[in-house]
């Protein structure tokens, strides 16, 4: 069977609600570029997005799916080009009544699974491929030879502070060190 191509959102009042769907998401140069500028990507290669939106209940639903794509980030130390492929399972249960927060004063609890939303008219297919794209992102990525170099910086006539000099059990341990 093959999944029907989508667009970037999904009615729900449209969906049969013993049947669900398979979906495609098709992705346009415009969707791309879009996708590009909200992550502060350098370029989006090879995306898919393709999934089920089945019912779980009368009124609820789940979305399962899986996403792929090749994006390029600047590196974090140098700013060139990394390439990183990306696949990854997607599960999303929207309810019409989700786990709500117990937010009673400064204290709370945030439940356990977070693959839950608010039940909506429709289903923003492409603000979920993107959210769910950014939590897989590297946060630091890195080129294959980038090092970390240090740099030490201080007044004239003064030594700079460095990584060490501010570590106080490391002086304890060089104290300790010259006492014996």
């Amino acid at each position: 069977m093959r999944p029907n191509q989508v667009e970037p959102t999904i009615e729900l009042k449209h969906l049969v609600q013993s049947q669900g769907i398979t979906f495609d998401l098709f992705f346009t140069e415009a969707l791309i570029s879009e996708v590009i500028k909200e992550l502060d990507l350098l370029n989006l290669r090879k995306v898919k997005f393709t999934g089920t939106i089945l019912p779980i209940s009368k009124v609820d639903w789940e979305l399962s799916g899986t996403l792929g794509a090749t994006v390029e980030q600047p590196c974090s130390l140098t700013l060139e080009p990394v390439r990183t492929r990306i696949d990854a399972p997607v599960i999303r249960k929207y309810r019409r009544s989700p786990a709500k927060l117990s937010a009673t004063g400064p204290d709370y609890e945030i439940p356990d699974d977070d693959s839950e939303e608010q039940l909506g008219e429709i289903i923003e297919i492409v603000r979920l491929f993107s959210e769910a794209l950014s939590l897989e992102l590297p946060d630091y990525p890195r080129a294959e030879n980038a090092e970390v170099t240090s740099a030490e910086y201080g007044p004239p006539n003064i030594a700079p502070m460095t990584d060490d000099s501010i570590k106080p059990f490391a002086i304890l341990a060089n104290l300790r060190g010259k006492l014996k």
